[in-house]
């Protein structure tokens, strides 16, 4: 599967977001250039997923709802909010607006928001990268940084167990993949 290069996709995802925005996925791809090298990944590659994560982030519910209709995708999907849409029906903006047709690029959009059972190295670099750009600044921002530099695998078991707990203590509702991926990367150990 083919899809375009950083310069062609970098002056689109600049137009469809905002200066904040835009910043938060340069530094993300930034950061996948330096997971991918850690991990012996394409780095050309990793910093495209970084780029595009958040392209449809800043969209209208109104365009995601249409989308989800559109793309016949889960009709469960509506009940949820564009903390999800961006990442799952964010990837259908990718594929139609931005020409990619990399199922692998696609499928870290689509999982960078709720992660997955199954990640494939490029999932977890684009899930983590999202989480410890270089803007980022948590409790224990350097400790999630240090565990995922050592393991990418204890990197995305770390953030999921920070960001289930982030949404329990705020009496969020949990997205069903996301405690599946939590299970499996947190409960399985």
């Amino acid at each position: 599967m083919a899809y375009p290069k950083y310069d062609y996709l970098y002056p689109r995802v600049k137009a469809a977001l905002s200066r904040e925005r835009f910043e938060h996925v340069v530094r993300t791809g930034e950061y996948a250039v330096h997971l991918a090298e850690l991990n012996n990944y394409d780095q050309n590659k990793a910093q495209i997923g970084g780029l595009i994560h958040d392209y449809a982030k800043e969209r209208s519910r109104a365009d995601f709802l249409a989308e989800i209709d559109k793309k016949n995708l889960d009709p469960d999907l509506k009940k949820w909010d564009s903390s999800i849409w961006h990442g799952i029906v964010g990837a259908e903006f990718a594929k139609d607006e931005l020409g990619i047709d990399d199922e692998e690029l696609l499928n870290s959009i689509r999982r960078h928001t709720t992660a997955d059972i199954e990640m494939t190295t490029l999932d977890k670099i684009v899930y983590m990268s999202d989480f410890l750009e270089l803007g980022r600044n948590f409790s224990d921002t350097d400790v999630a940084r240090e565990v995922t530099d050592q393991s990418l695998n204890d990197g995305v078991a770390w953030q999921l167990q920070f960001s289930v707990t982030r949404l329990v203590r705020n009496h969020r509702a949990i997205y069903p993949k996301t405690i599946y991926a939590y299970n499996h990367w947190v409960g399985g150990k």
